[in-house]
Protein backbone atom coordinates (compact mmCIF):
# COMPACT_ATOMS: atom_id res chain seq x y z
CA UNK A 1 0.00 0.00 0.00
CA UNK A 2 1.19 3.39 -0.83
CA UNK A 3 -0.02 7.32 0.29
CA UNK A 4 0.54 10.20 -1.19
CA UNK A 5 3.07 12.15 0.28
CA UNK A 6 2.10 15.22 2.85
CA UNK A 7 3.54 18.14 0.38
CA UNK A 8 1.86 21.04 -0.88
CA UNK A 9 2.61 20.41 -4.68
CA UNK A 10 2.78 16.96 -6.17
CA UNK A 11 2.27 14.71 -9.16
CA UNK A 12 1.66 10.66 -8.71
CA UNK A 13 1.81 8.81 -11.31
CA UNK A 14 -0.91 6.19 -11.32
CA UNK A 15 -1.59 2.78 -12.95
CA UNK A 16 1.37 2.94 -15.12
CA UNK A 17 1.74 0.57 -18.27
CA UNK A 18 5.45 -0.47 -19.18
CA UNK A 19 6.91 -1.85 -22.03
CA UNK A 20 9.99 -2.72 -22.39
CA UNK A 21 12.60 -2.13 -25.15
CA UNK A 22 15.67 -4.20 -25.29
CA UNK A 23 18.31 -4.63 -28.26
CA UNK A 24 19.62 -7.67 -27.41
CA UNK A 25 23.20 -8.13 -28.09
CA UNK A 26 25.10 -10.13 -29.99
CA UNK A 27 21.70 -11.26 -31.53
CA UNK A 28 23.37 -11.49 -35.22
CA UNK A 29 25.06 -14.71 -35.05
CA UNK A 30 22.25 -16.38 -32.85
CA UNK A 31 19.44 -15.26 -35.63
CA UNK A 32 20.84 -16.94 -38.20
CA UNK A 33 20.30 -20.66 -35.79
CA UNK A 34 16.97 -19.20 -34.75
CA UNK A 35 16.13 -18.71 -38.63
CA UNK A 36 16.69 -22.47 -39.64
CA UNK A 37 15.69 -23.67 -36.56
CA UNK A 38 11.89 -21.64 -36.76
CA UNK A 39 12.16 -22.69 -40.63
CA UNK A 40 12.56 -26.71 -40.11
CA UNK A 41 9.60 -26.23 -37.56
CA UNK A 42 7.46 -24.46 -40.05
CA UNK A 43 8.09 -27.11 -42.26
CA UNK A 44 6.90 -30.12 -39.76
CA UNK A 45 3.73 -28.02 -38.51
CA UNK A 46 2.11 -25.67 -41.59
CA UNK A 47 -0.13 -24.29 -38.60
CA UNK A 48 2.97 -23.65 -36.33
CA UNK A 49 1.92 -19.79 -35.72
CA UNK A 50 -1.60 -20.07 -34.83
CA UNK A 51 -1.27 -23.63 -33.06
CA UNK A 52 -0.18 -22.54 -29.05
CA UNK A 53 -0.82 -26.13 -27.73
CA UNK A 54 2.39 -27.39 -30.48
CA UNK A 55 5.61 -28.45 -28.15
CA UNK A 56 6.94 -25.28 -26.29
CA UNK A 57 9.77 -23.75 -28.40
CA UNK A 58 11.41 -23.07 -24.34
CA UNK A 59 11.48 -26.65 -23.80
CA UNK A 60 13.79 -27.61 -26.35
CA UNK A 61 17.36 -28.24 -25.48
CA UNK A 62 19.20 -26.13 -28.38
CA UNK A 63 22.15 -23.83 -28.21
CA UNK A 64 20.13 -21.07 -29.49
CA UNK A 65 16.78 -21.43 -27.60
CA UNK A 66 19.14 -21.66 -24.58
CA UNK A 67 20.62 -18.51 -25.46
CA UNK A 68 17.11 -16.68 -25.83
CA UNK A 69 16.02 -18.29 -22.94
CA UNK A 70 18.48 -16.74 -21.11
CA UNK A 71 17.98 -13.30 -22.55
CA UNK A 72 14.11 -13.69 -21.94
CA UNK A 73 15.05 -14.59 -18.40
CA UNK A 74 17.09 -11.22 -18.32
CA UNK A 75 15.09 -9.26 -19.43
CA UNK A 76 12.45 -10.38 -17.29
CA UNK A 77 15.03 -9.03 -14.47
CA UNK A 78 15.34 -5.78 -15.89
CA UNK A 79 11.59 -5.19 -16.42
CA UNK A 80 10.68 -6.09 -12.53
CA UNK A 81 13.90 -4.04 -11.04
CA UNK A 82 12.67 -1.17 -13.05
CA UNK A 83 8.63 -1.24 -11.83
CA UNK A 84 10.15 -1.58 -7.99
CA UNK A 85 9.65 -5.34 -7.23
CA UNK A 86 12.43 -6.13 -4.29
CA UNK A 87 11.51 -9.81 -3.61
CA UNK A 88 12.20 -12.74 -5.26
CA UNK A 89 9.82 -14.10 -7.99
CA UNK A 90 9.75 -17.10 -9.79
CA UNK A 91 8.50 -17.72 -13.32
CA UNK A 92 8.24 -19.86 -16.33
CA UNK A 93 8.51 -19.08 -20.41
CA UNK A 94 6.32 -20.68 -22.61
CA UNK A 95 6.81 -19.52 -26.23
CA UNK A 96 6.04 -19.93 -30.30
CA UNK A 97 7.46 -19.14 -33.42
CA UNK A 98 5.37 -16.98 -35.48
CA UNK A 99 5.92 -16.82 -39.49
CA UNK A 100 4.39 -14.23 -41.39
CA UNK A 101 3.89 -14.58 -44.94
CA UNK A 102 3.16 -11.61 -47.32
CA UNK A 103 -0.57 -10.63 -45.89
CA UNK A 104 -0.16 -12.16 -42.22
CA UNK A 105 -1.20 -10.37 -39.30
CA UNK A 106 -2.56 -11.08 -35.73
CA UNK A 107 -6.01 -9.96 -34.61
CA UNK A 108 -6.27 -7.42 -31.48
CA UNK A 109 -5.88 -10.00 -28.86
CA UNK A 110 -4.14 -10.35 -25.33
CA UNK A 111 -2.44 -13.37 -23.08
CA UNK A 112 -4.56 -15.26 -20.18
CA UNK A 113 -3.36 -16.52 -17.72
CA UNK A 114 0.44 -14.85 -17.75
CA UNK A 115 1.76 -12.12 -15.90
CA UNK A 116 3.97 -11.02 -18.50
CA UNK A 117 4.05 -11.60 -22.51
CA UNK A 118 7.16 -10.39 -25.07
CA UNK A 119 8.11 -10.92 -28.51
CA UNK A 120 11.74 -11.43 -29.51
CA UNK A 121 12.23 -10.41 -33.27
CA UNK A 122 14.38 -12.81 -35.39
CA UNK A 123 14.07 -11.53 -39.26
CA UNK A 124 11.94 -8.36 -40.44
CA UNK A 125 11.32 -8.06 -43.77
CA UNK A 126 13.68 -5.41 -45.86
CA UNK A 127 11.20 -4.43 -48.54
CA UNK A 128 7.13 -4.21 -49.00
CA UNK A 129 4.95 -4.15 -51.63
CA UNK A 130 3.23 -0.60 -52.71
CA UNK A 131 -0.37 -0.43 -52.10
CA UNK A 132 -1.95 1.85 -54.50
CA UNK A 133 -5.26 2.50 -52.17
CA UNK A 134 -3.64 3.23 -49.09
CA UNK A 135 -0.75 5.43 -47.48
CA UNK A 136 -1.17 4.88 -43.81
CA UNK A 137 -0.56 1.32 -43.04
CA UNK A 138 2.42 0.12 -40.87
CA UNK A 139 3.06 -2.88 -42.31
CA UNK A 140 5.20 -5.70 -40.21
CA UNK A 141 4.60 -2.68 -37.00
CA UNK A 142 3.11 -3.70 -33.68
CA UNK A 143 0.45 -1.40 -32.24
CA UNK A 144 -0.34 -1.61 -28.15
CA UNK A 145 -3.68 -0.27 -26.80
CA UNK A 146 -4.42 1.68 -23.96
CA UNK A 147 -6.09 -1.15 -21.45
CA UNK A 148 -8.33 1.80 -19.53
CA UNK A 149 -11.40 1.50 -21.33
CA UNK A 150 -12.65 4.89 -22.67
CA UNK A 151 -10.01 6.66 -21.61
CA UNK A 152 -9.45 8.91 -24.34
CA UNK A 153 -12.35 10.30 -24.81
CA UNK A 154 -11.16 13.44 -23.48
CA UNK A 155 -8.08 13.29 -25.13
CA UNK A 156 -6.00 16.47 -26.09
CA UNK A 157 -3.14 16.51 -28.23
CA UNK A 158 0.47 16.02 -25.99
CA UNK A 159 -0.90 14.52 -22.67
CA UNK A 160 0.71 11.56 -23.10
CA UNK A 161 -1.66 9.99 -19.96
CA UNK A 162 -4.03 9.59 -22.71
CA UNK A 163 -2.69 8.39 -25.75
CA UNK A 164 -4.69 5.27 -27.00
CA UNK A 165 -2.22 3.54 -29.27
CA UNK A 166 1.72 2.78 -29.22
CA UNK A 167 2.99 1.47 -32.20
CA UNK A 168 6.46 -0.20 -32.65
CA UNK A 169 8.53 -1.00 -36.04
CA UNK A 170 10.66 -3.55 -34.87
CA UNK A 171 13.93 -4.60 -36.18
CA UNK A 172 15.33 -7.59 -36.00
CA UNK A 173 17.51 -8.00 -32.58
CA UNK A 174 14.41 -6.47 -30.57
CA UNK A 175 12.88 -7.84 -27.53
CA UNK A 176 9.78 -6.15 -26.37
CA UNK A 177 7.95 -7.06 -22.69
CA UNK A 178 4.76 -5.94 -21.50
CA UNK A 179 1.81 -6.74 -19.32
CA UNK A 180 0.11 -9.82 -20.69
CA UNK A 181 -3.51 -7.54 -20.25
CA UNK A 182 -2.40 -5.00 -22.74
CA UNK A 183 -4.17 -5.57 -26.35
CA UNK A 184 -1.81 -5.41 -28.95
CA UNK A 185 -2.32 -5.82 -33.08
CA UNK A 186 0.23 -7.35 -35.27
CA UNK A 187 0.02 -5.26 -38.74
CA UNK A 188 0.04 -7.34 -42.10
CA UNK A 189 3.70 -8.15 -43.04
CA UNK A 190 2.92 -6.48 -46.77
CA UNK A 191 6.32 -7.81 -47.94
CA UNK A 192 7.15 -10.87 -49.84
CA UNK A 193 9.94 -11.74 -47.56
CA UNK A 194 8.84 -13.57 -44.09
CA UNK A 195 8.43 -11.68 -40.86
CA UNK A 196 9.79 -14.20 -38.50
CA UNK A 197 9.36 -13.65 -34.71
CA UNK A 198 9.08 -15.81 -31.39
CA UNK A 199 6.36 -14.87 -28.85
CA UNK A 200 6.38 -15.82 -25.24
CA UNK A 201 4.70 -15.63 -22.34
CA UNK A 202 5.80 -15.14 -18.14
CA UNK A 203 3.58 -17.46 -16.55
CA UNK A 204 4.55 -16.87 -12.31
CA UNK A 205 5.11 -19.64 -10.12
CA UNK A 206 2.12 -18.55 -7.72
CA UNK A 207 3.62 -17.36 -3.86
CA UNK A 208 1.06 -15.46 -1.33
CA UNK A 209 3.95 -13.69 -1.01
CA UNK A 210 3.04 -12.00 -4.06
CA UNK A 211 -0.17 -10.76 -2.14
CA UNK A 212 -0.25 -6.88 -2.03
CA UNK A 213 -0.95 -5.56 1.71
CA UNK A 214 -4.46 -4.59 2.50
CA UNK A 215 -5.93 -2.20 4.59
Amino acid sequence: MTQTPNTDFGITDLWPTRILHRRVPDCERWNKDLIKLVRDLDRANKNLTTDYLAPDLFNMDQPAVNWLRENVNATVIEYLRNIGIDYPVNWTITGWPNVNRFGDYHDPHNHPWSYLSGTYYVKMPATRETLQSRSDVRPGCITFYDPRQGVNMMAIKNDPYVEPEHTVLPEPGLMLLWPALVNHFVHPNLSKETRISISFNIVLKWSDDYLPEQI
